[in-house]
């Protein structure tokens, strides 16, 4: 039987969806469901849930200033919001307007930039910025913070650094890994005294990510691409962690997603004799991936998830459903909204373990 869209719905009171982030990036709850069973704890806790020798993996992407304001030709007012770079130049964007731009036709936005769209891709504009800065440069000093949509106001000074992880470095996200933005320097400095390893990769978030899914049944459904860049030291510490018996624990639907996708790509084999074997011959993968991960998915790489609270309807919702089990995640939301936890980007946290043995 198809899965559907409704199967993944359920409702939110609004006061839950978290408008500003807590003083403390560590101060927010931590729901932690291992094997269906739930614990609420703070997320200053979570040293307690891992062990010596698990493997935290990190998305350690950058938020880009992705949102200018412009006028066409015509001098029609629209808003750009960038979807991903596509070159030193050039980029995919979604546009507002009251009547789309045409291709050929020139924008100019935030009074100073002189953009051609080159196309249209679907629901994206190609376009080519004519400043012969570098782009994320030029987004730097003349765009605005993108927050999610569901955040009910203009972007502040405490989100330049609060819509950041501290281990931000690699520019060109237009939405943060919010799993990450719970540590701290004091807790990553915890967990490593623990004896728990860190490791990095990067994916770069795309807007897509906050498209509503707009088919019922969800074989019909098309994700959007996204960017990474996973390193052949990552690898290799996954390797090594899988062969001490130790655990990989994704930080982040966005880490998981790159792990997976690359398992999915034969770069991870965990069929043969050695618990993890690499094909990429010690060299940094780097590609594009659609993975749309869904009840019934086998997951090979990741076996704990740090995750926040998702969407209704959202791809994010049926990939931790995937992982933990679509009845463990109605009942963890079910308990999460009776105690109040706070959803979305600035809400709490979730510690959730794989359902099935690998």
């Amino acid at each position: 039987m198809p899965l559907k869209l409704s199967d993944f719905d359920y409702e939110l009171p609004p006061d839950l969806i978290a408008q500003a982030p807590l003083p403390e990036r560590s101060g927010s709850r931590l729901l932690a469901m291992e094997k269906g069973q739930i614990a609420d704890r703070q997320f200053s806790d979570l040293p307690s849930l891992l062990r010596a020798g698990d493997l935290l993996v990190f998305n350690d992407t950058r938020v880009i200033h992705a949102r200018l304001y412009g006028v066409k030709d015509s001098g029609g007012k629209l808003e750009v919001l960038i979807e991903r770079l596509v070159g030193k130049h050039e980029a995919l964007a979604q546009i507002r307007a009251s009547h789309a731009p045409k291709p050929g036709s020139t924008l100019k936005l935030e009074g100073a930039l002189e953009v051609e769209v080159l196309s249209r891709e679907g629901e994206f504009f190609l376009l080519r910025f004519s400043d012969a800065e570098n782009l994320v440069d030029l987004l730097e000093r003349y765009g605005k913070l993108p927050l999610p949509p569901y955040i009910q106001r203009a972007a502040v000074d405490f989100d330049e650094s609060r819509y950041q992880t501290v281990y931000a470095k690699e520019s060109g996200s237009v939405a943060a890994p919010t799993a990450g933005l719970h540590f701290d320097e004091a807790i990553l400095a915890r967990l490593r005294e623990q004896g728990v390893n860190l490791a990095w990769l990067t994916l770069h978030v795309g807007a897509g990510t906050f498209q509503p899914v707009r088919v019922e049944d969800l074989s019909q459904h098309q994700m959007h691409r996204e960017s990474y860049t996973l390193p052949a030291a990552t690898v290799a510490a996954i390797q090594e962690t899988k062969a001490r018996g130790g655990r990989v624990i994704a930080v982040g639907t966005t880490s998981m997603r790159t792990l997976e996708a690359a398992a999915k790509n034969g770069l991870f084999d965990s069929s043969l004799d050695s618990p993890l074997l690499t094909n990429n011959q010690g060299a940094d993968l780097v590609g594009d991936t659609d993975i749309f991960i869904l009840p019934g998915f086998r997951f090979q790489v990741v076996d704990a998830l740090i995750t926040n609270f998702h969407l209704p309807k959202s791809t994010l919702l049926m990939l931790v459903s995937a992982f933990a089990g679509s009845d463990n995640i109605r009942h963890a939301y079910q308990h999460a909204i009776a105690q109040g936890y706070r959803f979305f980007s600035y809400g709490d946290a979730q510690f959730l373990t794989r359902l099935n043995e690998i």
